[in-house]
């Protein structure tokens, strides 16, 4: 089942600025065949992507404390203000996208980086409770598909993917994640907790699930194992290609990160290349490459300045239109 339109380009969830009204119409100008929500991390508190996505909590409020998102015993200024963006986050999408049907991208962190990042009342981070995690994947699978029913009841005719970032997996997995001395590590996630975990949120969000990780061998395998309809990775991080392409194999479509987010952009020409490469080590069939494939940046754009973000967003779109045209 193709999840979004032939030779498509999309972006990986942040850009620059402070205007959600331009952010949206840039992505809606640029990436007409795949666009997604932006978000916005330089208006600050509450837009951060662990304040962002942990707003969206059921019955789990969260508070900023020393610098660091917390569970709350109860909403407080914090939360109103990342409610607050969200609602105006959606109001500009409902207002651009009227009347819009296709393949519409959301973004939220998953369980795995919320609970390595979220901080327990009592302090240190709640991935060292198992209860509590299992409690956040429910609490964030509930919230996350009212998110979806709220998005899909403003663009009626949006089909709806759902982007679950976890850049914090591979080093929960690899037992990486510090405590909260520094002197210390957590336990090792195992690969059966790992893919149970998301296998919750991914079976009640009501859409597709794009499993993102923009770290170091992304665990591609967990995609698979939890059920996600496909994977977003940095392709200059997958050093080794064959569980890539078990995960095409197995079904799973490909948001291949390969436009650098600093720098001068690359030209579409040199982009295209670059995902032409790994397509043919894999062996696949070069007509499914744009059909399996869409082009994005290697991670989200916030830290580029206004100007660079829409020039590397139009090179993915003319990368992905390259690919089809070869």
């Amino acid at each position: 089942m193709a999840r979004w339109p032939r030779a498509s380009a999309t972006g990986i969830g942040s850009l620059p600025g402070l205007d959600i009204v331009d952010a949206v119409k840039l992505v809606a100008d640029e990436l007409p065949d795949l666009p997604y929500l932006p978000e916005l991390p330089n208006r600050g508190i509450g837009a951060d992507m662990i304040g962002r996505s942990a707003a969206v909590l059921i019955d789990m409020p969260v508070e900023l404390y020393v610098s660091r998102w917390q569970i709350a015993s109860r909403p407080g200024k914090d939360l109103r203000r990342a409610l607050d963006l969200w609602d105006r986050d959606l109001d500009a999408l409902t207002e651009q996208f009227a009347g819009y049907a296709g393949p519409l991208k959301l973004q939220i962190a998953g369980p795995w980086t919320l609970a390595a990042s979220l901080q327990l009342p009592i302090g240190g981070a709640l991935l060292r409770d198992h209860g509590a995690v299992r409690d956040l994947a429910v609490s964030l699978a509930e919230g996350m598909r009212l998110h979806v029913a709220d998005v899909r009841r403003r663009v009626p005719g949006a089909e709806i993917l759902l982007q679950v970032d976890e850049p914090s997996l591979p080093a929960a997995m690899a037992g990486q994640i510090k405590t909260e001395s520094g002197l210390g590590t957590l336990r090792v996630v195992t690969a059966d907790r790992a893919s149970e975990t998301l296998r919750t949120l991914i079976e009640a969000v009501g859409a597709p699930v794009i499993l993102h990780c923009c770290a170091a061998d992304p665990p591609i395998e967990i995609a698979v194992r939890s059920g996600a309809a496909a994977i977003a990775v940095d392709l200059s991080l997958v050093k080794d290609l064959d569980p890539l392409g078990e995960a095409i194999e197995a079904g799973l479509d490909v948001i291949a990160g390969v436009a650098p987010t600093t720098g001068p952009p690359k030209p579409a020409a040199k982009l295209a290349e670059e995902v032409e490469q790994v397509w043919r080590h894999l062996g696949f069939p070069k007509a499914m490459l744009p059909e399996r494939v869409a082009v994005a940046p290697t991670c989200g754009l916030a830290g580029a300045t206004p100007s660079a973000a829409k020039a590397i967003t139009i090179s993915c779109r003319e990368a992905a239109q390259r690919l089809s045209d070869d």
